[in-house]
């Protein structure tokens, strides 16, 4: 069958399973079969497949009619302009969670005093922990950025972290960032931060029904949902930051919309509390500095 004629099919098959975005799955898995980019599947629509080609992209196509996020089929998801791999192991790294890095970057070069909008890379050499790192995104998106900076990422997950090493060594950053598998900032021992910045589980049980299915059913459940109420991880996290950061570090975290007074009322301490929404206007990130003592 020609390649035009073949995503045409299959953009009405995923249509009718209700996939979302029919068509840029069909290219999405088309490319992943052929291994070609998009700009291919466009030059060359009267392309016959061969019957290996086919049999890739059926088996694709199926998994994702099943409900298996594209992601988990082609191994591979963009964060922060880099190329990371992927597995059931870990969350798939998301837009919205590079509202945590923005968040960093600008407090950092905030600290030095350069303006908002300077892009160039910070000097200073600044002590970050990501904990929950998973895929390592948020890790190897601040290691591309402060190339001073010491980055240290821990996950309760043995198999997250065997992908962020694996993400670290085809970035070759393997040098740049300590993984360590530790229960949130346990066991990091005296260690003090400037930043600590995480992407925790925050959503409660409550609201699993809520939660796409494809998210419920592929995703790690442990790195979704956080307890009945989705403060449950938050809530050991914050006092462990606090006994971990320097005084005036941040604390930079990912949340949901329906948690933000919740947080706040667990940051009594802290000063400077911030909520940045993220492009749909949707509280997303949370920031908070811890007093100079």
């Amino acid at each position: 069958m020609q390649l035009k004629m073949k995503l045409n099919s299959a953009i009405a098959r995923l249509s009718e399973n209700a996939v979302p975005s029919p068509r840029m799955n069909a290219e999405l898995l088309m490319m992943f079969s052929l291994g070609c980019d998009r700009a291919y599947l466009h030059a060359h629509p009267e392309r016959e497949l061969s019957p290996e080609e086919s049999r890739r992209y059926e088996q694709a196509l199926s998994q994702r009619e099943r409900g298996t996020p594209a992601q988990y089929i082609t191994g591979h998801q963009e964060f922060w302009g880099m190329d990371l791999i992927v597995t059931p192991a870990v969350l798939i790294p998301r837009p919205e969670t590079e509202h945590a890095v923005e968040t960093v970057l600008r407090l950092v070069r905030a600290s030095e005093g350069a303006p908002g909008g300077d892009a160039r890379p910070p000097l200073s050499r600044v002590r970050i922990a990501d904990v929950g790192t998973g895929s390592g995104c948020i890790a190897l998106a601040l290691a591309k950025e402060l190339p001073t900076a010491e980055i240290y990422a821990t996950d309760i997950s043995s198999e997250a972290l065997e992908v962020a090493r694996a993400n670290a060594s085809r970035l070759q950053m393997a040098s740049r960032i300590e993984f360590s598998r530790n229960d949130l900032l346990a066991g990091l021992g005296a260690s003090e931060f400037d930043f600590v910045v995480s992407n925790p589980p925050y959503i409660g049980e409550s609201e699993a029904d809520e939660v796409q299915l494809e998210v419920r059913k592929f995703e790690p459940r442990r790195a979704v949902f956080a307890g009945p109420t989705g403060l449950e991880v938050i809530e050991q996290l914050i006092p462990q930051a606090y006994s971990k950061l320097r005084g005036n570090g941040w604390l930079v975290m990912e949340i949901s919309g329906t948690l933000v007074n919740g947080v706040k009322d667990l940051l009594d301490e802290w000063k400077q509390k911030q909520v940045i929404n993220d492009l749909q206007g949707i509280p997303r990130i949370v920031a908070a500095q811890k007093p100079q003592t």
